[in-house]
This record gives C-alpha cells, sequence and structure tokens, in this order.
C-alpha cells in the first residue's frame, strides 16, 4: 500500500520538477524588473540544457555557477532556487532538493497553489527516500495550509507508522477516520489497520477493540471479527452484562461450543435476573449437541435442571413483579421485569415496561441501551434492535458490543 502511494507521489513531484525547469525558459517576467542578466541567464540556460540532457551533475555545476554571481536581483535567486529544485528532484538529491523547496515556499513569489505542489513534492521526495521524519512537517503543513487530501493523509499516517511513532500514528488516522466517517464516508482499511496496529501497541484495549469494530463494520472479515470477539473477551475492563453480551455474540457467530462456556454464560443470565434467557441459551446448547454429551453431560443436566426451576419460580412470581417493577422509582426492577415478559411471551408489555424504566435514569444509561436492544432482538423485533443499538453514543465498550449487533443483525451474512 505504502509502494504504491510512493510511486503516484513520485511521479508527481517529477512532473513538478519538470514543470519548474520549463517555466524558467517560458512565458514573460512577472514585473518588469524581473529580468535575468546575462551571467546568470547564461549559466541556467547551461542548467537547463544538461538537466534536459539527463546530465545531472553537469547541471547542478551551472546551478552554483549562477548562484555564485555576484549583486544578483532578488528575482534572479528565486530563478536560481527554482532551477536547484527541478534539478535536486530530478536527480533524487533530497536534501538539496529540500533546501531550495524551502525557499520558493517561503517566497512571496510564489503562488499559493505551486506552494502547495513544492510541500507535496518535498513530502514526497523524504518519504521516497525513507527519511520519514522530514517528511512529516511539510506533509502536515500541506494539510493544514491546503486542506485535507487522501493522499498526503494516508502518508502522514504511514509516516509515523513507518518509525513506529505509535502515538503520531494513532493521532493522525484517529483523526483521519474520524472526519471520513462524520462525512458520511468509507474509512480506507489501510488507515484503519495502522489505527489497530497503533493501539495494540499502546496497549489501548478499548480503542483497539473500536477499531476493529470499524473494519468489521466496514470490511467484515472472519480475521476482524476473531479479532474483535478474542479481545472483548480477554478485556479486563468489560463489564460483567456486556461479557455476557459478547458470550452471546460467540454464540451467535458459532465460537461458542464448550460446555463451560454454556454454564458461564447461563450462570451470568440468571446472576442478571434473566433465568429463562438462562434456560433458552442452554436448550440451545442441547440442540446443537455441545452439551449433554461426553463426560460433562451429568453435570449438564444438573446446571440445566437447576436453571428451569430457576425459571419457574421467576415465571410465577412475574406478575407481582411486574405490578412492583411499574411503581418502583428506580430503573432496575423495570428493565429485568420487562424482560422477563418477553422471555415469556409477553413481548409487547415487556418492551414497553421496559422503555418505562429507560425513563428512569439508570446508572448506567449505555448499559440499559444494549439490554433493551437485546430484549427487542429476543423479542423478534430486529430492525428496531438494531435502531436502539446504533443509538448508543459514545466510544466505549458499551458501544462497540452494541454496534457489533447491529451489524450482525443487519448483515447476518458477515459471520
Amino acid at each position: 500500500m505504502s509502494l504504491s502511494l510512493n510511486r503516484r507521489l513520485s511521479a508527481r513531484s517529477l512532473l513538478l520538477a519538470g514543470a519548474i525547469g520549463a517555466a524558467l525558459v517560458a512565458g514573460p517576467a512577472a514585473h518588469a524588473d524581473d529580468v535575468l542578466g546575462q551571467a546568470v541567464g547564461k549559466d541556467l540556460q547551461q542548467a537547463q540544457s544538461a538537466l534536459a540532457a539527463k546530465s545531472y551533475e553537469k547541471a547542478m555545476a551551472a546551478v552554483d555557477a549562477a548562484d555564485a554571481v555576484k549583486g544578483k536581483t532578488d528575482y534572479e535567486s528565486y530563478t536560481i532556487a527554482q532551477m536547484r529544485a527541478a534539478v535536486a528532484a530530478q536527480s533524487g538529491n533530497v536534501a538539496a532538493a529540500t533546501k531550495a523547496y524551502d525557499v520558493l515556499i517561503n517566497s512571496s513569489r510564489t503562488p499559493k497553489a505551486a506552494k502547495g505542489q513544492m510541500l507535496m513534492a518535498q513530502a514526497t521526495m523524504a518519504y521516497g527516500a525513507k527519511n520519514y521524519a522530514a517528511a512529516i512537517p511539510p506533509t502536515e503543513r500541506y494539510l493544514h495550509e491546503h486542506g485535507p487530501d487522501p493522499r498526503m493523509q494516508t502518508m502522514l499516517i504511514q509516516c509515523y507508522y513507518l518509525q513506529g511513532d505509535w502515538k503520531g500514528t494513532a493521532k493522525a488516522a484517529q483523526e483521519q477516520v474520524d472526519e471520513t466517517i462524520k462525512a458520511g464516508k468509507i474509512p480506507a482499511e489501510n488507515q484503519l489497520q495502522m489505527l489497530a496496529t497503533a493501539y495494540t501497541n499502546l496497549k489501548d484495549a478499548d480503542a483497539k477493540t473500536h477499531a476493529y469494530v470499524l473494519l468489521a463494520k466496514y470490511y467484515s472479515k472472519p480475521d476482524y471479527w476473531a479479532m474483535l470477539i478474542h479481545d472483548l473477551v480477554a478485556n479486563p475492563n468489560l463489564a460483567p452484562p456486556l461479557v455476557f453480551y459478547v458470550e452471546r455474540l460467540r454464540l451467535a457467530t458459532g465460537v461458542l461450543k464448550d460446555p463451560s462456556d454454556y454454564q458461564d454464560m447461563g450462570e451470568r443470565a440468571v446472576q442478571l435476573g434473566l433465568p429463562q434467557l438462562a434456560l433458552n441459551l442452554l436448550n440451545q446448547g442441547y440442540a446443537n449437541k455441545s452439551l449433554g454429551n461426553g463426560p460433562t453431560a451429568a453435570g449438564d443436566a444438573k446446571f440445566h435442571a437447576f436453571v428451569a426451576q430457576r425459571a419457574a419460580a421467576d415465571r410465577a412470581q412475574l406478575a407481582q413483579a411486574t405490578a412492583s417493577a411499574a411503581t418502583d422509582p428506580s430503573a432496575g426492577p423495570a428493565l429485568t421485569t420487562g424482560y422477563n415478559l418477553v422471555l415469556n411471551g409477553q413481548a409487547d408489555q415487556g418492551l414497553a415496561l421496559m422503555k418505562t424504566g429507560l425513563g428512569k435514569n439508570p446508572h448506567y444509561p449505555d448499559l440499559a441501551q444494549v439490554e433493551f436492544g437485546m430484549a427487542q432482538m429476543d423479542a423478534g423485533h430486529k430492525a428496531d434492535a438494531i435502531k436502539t443499538f446504533e443509538s448508543i453514543a459514545g466510544n466505549g465498550p458499551a458501544k462497540d458490543v452494541a454496534e457489533l449487533w447491529a451489524l450482525l443483525l443487519s448483515r447476518p451474512a458477515a459471520h
């Protein structure tokens, strides 16, 4: 990816160098006193001829001779810098070209558009020479003074990336990705890959996860899903309800198969006050043959019986719990009881009760929204669940888990 970018920009810099050289022998002077003296003009004509013949040493010697003339005018010095830039760029002399471009870029004689082209050429030459640190200042100046350019933005990220400057990579890539998404466009896959790598090296688990969420969202590949689910499961900062929703995500994508994983998932559902959901998930494990086989069969059956008993007990108290939750000032009872109503075949009543819970200022609003989306999904209201998941704001783990469920529900073939 960096090679193709380098080729495109290198070609542009060579074209610019040729244009600078051609400009020395074409067109009238901008001002009446902008004329070359005989000595300087002669040397520069020789430099131009040598450059055309690709005799770069001879061309640069002629430029040096012109520069050595005493009493040069400002215009003559400017024109000499133009020719020096052209010769240096075409011969690959990055240091000399950079200095010459600095003179031209900082001159009031150079039009703004030309300055942009020169900054681009200056950055490209340094990048091509693998002097990434030197390529960063002109790239950043170009973007600041001349606005966004996808090639320059990608090159800036790569300059940090190829130096192993992970903070710089993360900052540059994140800004570009955010701007692209804000504009309603899809970020480049290589930018997201570099962003994920940067956050991996910075050991920023939440930011790394979010980068992989974007990769899975825009470039849904099995490797991205596998990495993402693995990281979510391993994230020590994930709240217990989110761990449970990720376990369900693993089940939905065919990753969760071990009997111990089913037991853990079932236990979490019971702890969340949703034994009927635990029972449903265990039944799914029996249906796909993950449970009830081999040395764990007896343990599986014992746990299944326990969960079934808890689900039956909760079901018997559901009407009383519903009446109590409706008048309780806190959000938790309405959310949990509403979800249980959904799981027991009373979807409309349950979702309505959960909505009242959302209006009672839950302690963790994002987690409550994710729970509501899961209940909508379990009620069979897939489109509504997607809207709920996509409505969660911020860049935290709850947002990441919700985005994954939205993606899975809207593009089930992706996994």
